[in-house]
């Protein structure tokens, strides 16, 4: 279960999210020390090198602050969050790294795991709902 006492780890996840493919781009930065700044995290001493680009995060270390973050079995709606929360970072400069696909990958292969067919089979139609509409509006 996410509390917050998560907020800095959900920082740090962001952070890690922006250097997976192994550079941030200027809207990702902007975009990472709007919400450092929002959530009171702008000067944090852990979170200040890798928020100023002092300190690279390697994807090794994001992965694992995912499942800190996360837990050893994540519900539905913890991983539906970091997913938008992370969406909101990877699609601020407009372009998708396969690096980040990846990441946001396996963040829906957990969100599938916990979820009960129900659940699933409601969210895929809600999903394939909106792709339709996409492709429909760009034709």
């Amino acid at each position: 279960m996410v509390t917050d006492s998560n907020v800095k780890n959900l920082v740090k996840i962001l952070i890690g999210a922006a250097w997976i493919d192994g550079q941030i781009q200027p809207e990702e930065r902007q975009y990472l020390r709007e919400i450092a700044q929002a959530k009171g995290l702008s000067t944090d001493p852990e979170i200040k090198p890798w928020l100023y680009e002092l300190v690279p995060v390697q994807t090794k270390e994001c992965y694992a602050w995912v499942k800190e973050y996360l837990g050893d079995r994540p519900s539905l709606e913890d991983c539906e969050n970091l997913i938008e929360a992370i969406s909101g970072l990877i699609y601020s400069d407009g372009d998708v790294a396969i690096e980040e696909a990846r990441l946001l990958n396996k963040l829906q292969e957990l969100a599938q795991e916990d979820a009960t067919q129900p659940v699933y089979n409601s969210l895929l139609k809600q999903i394939q709902t909106l792709y339709r509409r996409w492709v429909e509006v760009q034709n």
